[in-house]
């Protein structure tokens, strides 16, 4: 079975890791390994790809079809500058007069909705955040006119805001250049957001294709209704019951006791590094506080200080003002040997399990690291914790003689709790733990987390960018804005029913997997951040 991407459409990919998503659209450049044997037809304006000469297919590549990655920080080399780079395409498929291709360069990067593209231009990949690479990743995409676009998760590090920054912008160039799009995701509420059409696949074969809407209000599918089953929903705003409203908002004003964690009034800076820099305020007054047994929520854009907070708690980064205890232990005031004690108390989840994982080292090895540093146990006893751990976290005793690369993704970060909770902590520290994951794995690994925390009690500090899972999973949340708190409370409570602006245009951001109320929603982000912009022109008139 195959599909047609036609122009002026999005035809969204969907599937679990290892259904075959990248690989089609791979296939479709002729990018796959000289080990990959690829069979059928894949025609372009009537042209056969399969077997095309590599002349023909260096024409379709960039200059045909452009390309979007998930990575652009990967994706770009970090030793050219960004303008050069985009350059460099334009000169490979066109003949664009060498004088004129730095203006090209800076029209493209305004297109895409840039602003400084001078500077832009002249910088350095790590120079740049996230959602300023990622639409420097399309202006290139775009840089020679292609006829279609493959977008291979655009958006999955981004944050809400940026993420539908993204998504207006490929709408646009949807609806203004008629641009054909193949959109790869595991979001539901993306795929809702901006597709006109959707095939799902499973294990390399195609299961469902259909419109957005019908797709959504009736799968066919029983693989396809998994999928709608296992997506986080957000509730709708207003929708917040006596119950949730209950639950623990407003924020607690009196100390919890016996708290596992106390974070009061702490400031974080980063110092000036060189000539000409300066102090910046990555957290700004923060507090709160989590017992035992509950999560604490963190949501912001990217910048806003989630991820400072989460390693002030791991001791890893000072505190210029202010205390932050765990265990009962003021981290800010430890000694070394102290705050070696108290790290034994602290388990610490990444946002990327391959990156997190040695290579080189066994699963067991991995899993048992914290235990041969820490404890006194013997060679037989570190194995047995580890079978243990490893049952505990629903993997086979057998994989502790595995290395990273033979598991999936959901897996790996199966092991990396597994490590993480293998001396028993007190504080579980999940740093963005699912945003590489899709929605079905995604939701095995929340129900492991929940689990583990009813059987150890520990208290869990969860950053996050997704607001449905933090809904789902968190007691408490706070959200932070320029590394200030600006709004906190009872998880559901605060998430539908927000007071501060800032939250009301992050919860307008976030997509939910259901095209009719996500077109209502985007509508609203959209009022919502013109208001934001008006603010300050409104001020500067009084």
């Amino acid at each position: 079975m195959g599909f047609d991407l036609r122009a002026g459409r999005v035809l969204a990919l969907v599937g679990e890791s290892g259904s075959g998503k990248s690989v089609t659209a791979m296939s479709v450049l002729g990018l796959l390994p000289s080990t990959a044997h690829v069979t059928g037809s894949i025609r372009l304006q009537g042209d056969e790809l399969v077997g095309a000469s590599p002349q023909a297919l260096r024409r379709v590549r960039g200059g045909l079809i452009g390309t979007i990655f998930q990575e652009p920080m990967n994706a770009f080399d970090p030793v050219h500058r960004i303008g050069d780079q985009i350059g460099e395409a334009i000169t490979a498929h066109t003949r664009v007069p060498s004088a004129r291709v730095t203006e090209r360069v800076h029209d493209l990067l305004s297109s895409v909705g840039l602003r400084d593209v001078a500077r832009i231009a002249k910088s350095y990949p790590h120079e740049l955040s996230g959602g300023q690479l990622q639409r420097a990743m399309i202006a290139q995409a775009i840089s020679c006119d292609p006829i279609a676009l493959i977008a291979d998760e655009p958006t999955t590090a981004l944050d809400v805001t940026v993420q539908a920054g993204i998504l207006d912008l490929l709408r646009r160039l949807r609806d203004e250049r008629g641009v054909a799009i193949l959109l790869i995701t595991h979001d539901m509420g993306v795929v809702a957001d901006l597709a006109d059409d959707v095939v799902v696949m499973r294990r390399g074969e195609v299961v469902q294709q259909a419109d957005v809407t019908t797709l959504f209000r009736a799968p066919e599918a029983e693989y396809t209704q998994e999928l709608l089953r296992a997506v986080p929903r957000l509730k709708k705003l207003g929708d917040a019951t006596e119950q949730d409203a209950d639950a623990g908002a407003p924020f607690r004003e009196a100390p919890v006791k016996d708290a596992a964690v106390r974070v009061q009034d702490v400031s974080i800076v980063y110092g000036s590094s060189g000539w000409g820099s300066r102090e910046v305020r990555a957290v700004d007054r923060a507090s709160f506080e989590v017992p035992a047994g509950e999560t604490f929520g963190l949501v912001g854009e990217s910048g806003s200080g989630k991820s400072t907070l989460g390693r002030a708690l791991a001791g890893l980064v000072p505190v210029a003002s202010g205390t932050v205890e765990v265990a009962g232990t003021d981290l800010s005031k430890a000694s070394r040997g102290a705050l070696r004690r108290v790290r034994t108390k602290i388990g610490y989840v990444f946002q990327d399990p391959a990156s997190s994982l040695n290579p080189r080292n066994t699963i067991g090895h991995s899993i048992s690291e914290p235990l041969r540093l820490h404890t006194a146990q013997g060679k037989a006893q570190r194995a047995a914790r580890v079978a243990e751990l490893l049952d505990a976290v629903q993997l086979p005793a057998a994989y502790a003689e595995r290395y990273p690369h033979e598991l999936s993704g959901g897996q790996r970060q199966r092991v990396a709790i597994a490590r993480a909770v293998a001396l028993s902590p007190t504080l579980l520290i999940a740093d963005e733990p699912t945003s590489a994951l899709d929605v079905s794995v995604q939701a095995r690994v929340l129900e492991l987390l929940t689990s583990l925390q009813r059987d150890l009690g520990f208290a869990c500090l969860f950053v996050s960018h997704d607001l449905a899972v933090v809904q789902q999973i968190a007691h408490q949340v706070a959200v932070l804005h320029s590394g200030r708190i600006v709004e906190s409370g009872a998880a559901t409570a605060l998430l539908t029913d927000p007071r501060d602006p800032y939250t009301r245009r992050l919860l307008a951001a976030a997509p939910v997997a259901d095209p009719a109320e996500q077109t209502v929603r985007r509508e609203a982000w959209r009022r919502l951040m013109a208001d934001a912009a008006a603010e300050p022109a409104a001020g500067e008139a009084a």
